[in-house]
């Protein structure tokens, strides 16, 4: 062999092994393209969480910035617009209201004979513009634990609940979902009136629609309560030690109330960014890839150094990630089946994004074949094993672990990471019986995860002022990209892989 031929052949062996490495599962140079993502994740990152980028809040500068940036790389990279509509080619307008507390007003009335309760003692809250009961009677249903509620008990009435430091609102909403015209809450124990006030000041976010109606939620001070049952033959401590009996069932209270709440409304316009490969098969069907763009912009405490909440975990790492799955994928064969990528703007004020896309969204839901969200992958180190947030919720389960036993990625086993599901956009996607899942090594070793979320998370301080941890992000790409081409192959998955049930069941551990 002479020295030109010799040479021939080893550029072509160098092309070949660059092309490989590029293919999910080839096993040649991982290093090169591993230090390859790995670059330009950080690239995206030291971009998305800047300063000056202000925290990439929906409807600012922040997300104008941000969206030019990542549809500029979409576009460079050869995704073509995936809204499938030319009126809105790339970004996909979504219309939110975000809500505050405006007045409340509670009046009480026994034997029609107006009842004096302190108005400073009532605070009544609305999800809607308004909401209003009139001459409502009240049924105590003590801490509506392990009592079944007919409809019949509820409707047209105002139910009475102990709070007793009882977290959440589950309680409250399976009230009002089982016919209670409203629902006021006595703070019997620890919390406060002031720190649930505190608490629901911050401005709620909803999409946009006509409703003008909405839930109506009291609380009520232990005080004004004992206030309100005074000449009445129940008293509070009466009505505690009652339900607090074995049996306990709802008792109907000799007062009738007229509650009302009201909010204002602030109208904020954003975008979803939605990009695609074209399959080669039209019809038959799609893969989807998410990870959200937004983040709170400023949000640390007025008198701190620093305000902005950067988002550079979460979720600037997320949307880093997918944009080179899509890079990747844009480089390897034409799939079968379109792919789609969503950035989605206000997951961190409700999954709303997720919510606006399933609701309008760019193809029949029903033809994606399989979702895969990416959410604050830069936690974990290279060689952590894969979590499937949602296990059990799809039938995706053992595709997805075939895939990754093929590139060689251990998978944990069991459904810990479920605890966390219903706080990200697969579970909005869940919600409207998309098949979807969250594979990332940023679940695979938990305490990790717990740990940032007892830290940084939604804090100024989730930031590029520390060294970020990218060896499981540049794990989650390479399987992201082996589960885009698995799930876009028509021979290896034929078609949508059937749902396990309409909706998803409660995770574990919420």
């Amino acid at each position: 062999m002479n020295r030109g031929t010799f040479a021939i052949r080893a550029a072509l062996a160098a092309l070949c092994c660059a092309a490989t490495a590029l293919v999910p599962g080839a096993r040649a140079a991982p290093s090169r393209l591993e230090s390859e993502i790995e670059q330009r994740l950080r690239a995206h990152i030291d971009m998305l969480a800047s300063d000056a980028f202000e925290g990439r809040e929906p409807g600012t500068e922040g997300e104008a910035k941000t969206l030019r940036y990542l549809g500029r790389e979409w576009f460079d990279i050869g995704l073509v617009s995936g809204t499938n509509d030319p009126g809105h080619e790339w970004f996909a307008p979504v219309t939110l209201v975000a809500r505050e507390p405006a007045s409340s007003t509670a009046q009480f009335r026994r034997a029609r004979r107006p009842v004096y309760v302190d108005p400073e003692g009532v605070l009544m809250l609305t999800s809607g513009k308004r909401s209003l009961v009139r001459d409502a009677p009240l049924l105590f249903v003590g801490k509506a634990q392990d009592v079944d509620f007919t409809r019949a008990e509820l409707a047209g009435r105002v139910a009475v609940l102990l709070d007793g430091d009882v977290e959440g609102g589950a309680r409250q909403n399976a009230l009002l979902g089982q016919g209670a015209s409203a629902v006021l809450t006595v703070l019997d124990g620890e919390r406060t009136l002031e720190e649930v006030a505190a608490r629901r000041r911050r401005s709620g976010y909803a999409l946009a629609d006509d409703s003008l109606g909405g839930d109506l939620e009291g609380f009520v001070t232990r005080e004004a309560m004992v206030a309100l049952l005074k000449g009445s033959k129940h008293s509070l401590d009466g009505l505690e030690r009652l339900a607090a009996e074995p049996g306990f069932t709802p008792l109907a209270l000799d007062i009738t109330a007229s509650l009302e709440a009201t909010t204002s409304e602030t109208t904020i316009r954003t975008h979803n960014l939605i990009g695609k490969i074209p399959g080669r098969r039209s019809g038959a069907g799609a893969v989807l890839f998410v990870a959200h763009w937004d983040h709170f912009g400023n949000c640390g405490e007025e008198t701190a150094e620093d305000r902005i909440c950067n988002g550079a975990i979460d979720n600037a790492s997320g949307v880093a990630a997918l944009t080179e799955i899509a890079r990747l994928l844009v480089r390897g064969k034409e799939p079968d089946r379109d792919i789609y990528f969503l950035a989605t703007t206000a997951e961190e004020l409700g999954l709303l994004g997720a919510h606006a896309f399933a609701e309008n969204p760019p193809l029949p839901l029903d033809q994606i074949v399989a979702a895969f969200n990416i959410d604050s992958v830069a936690i974990a180190p290279a060689g952590t094993p894969v979590a499937i947030v949602g296990r059990g919720m799809t039938a995706l389960d053992p595709l997805v672990e075939k895939v990754a036993r093929r590139e060689h990625i251990k998978v944990v086993p069991g459904d810990e990471a479920n605890e966390y599901v219903k706080r990200q956009d697969g579970w909005a996607m869940l919600k409207h019986d998309i098949p979807t899942v969250m594979v990332t090594t940023a679940y695979g070793e938990i305490a990790l995860m717990r740990a940032f979320f007892d830290g940084d998370y939604h804090r100024p301080s989730d930031d590029l002022s520390h060294p970020l941890e990218l060896g499981g992000a540049v794990r989650d790409v390479r399987l992201g990209v082996a589960l885009g081409r698995w799930f876009a192959d028509v021979e290896r998955v034929p078609g949508p892989v059937p749902p396990e049930g309409k909706a998803p069941p409660s995770p574990q551990g919420n």
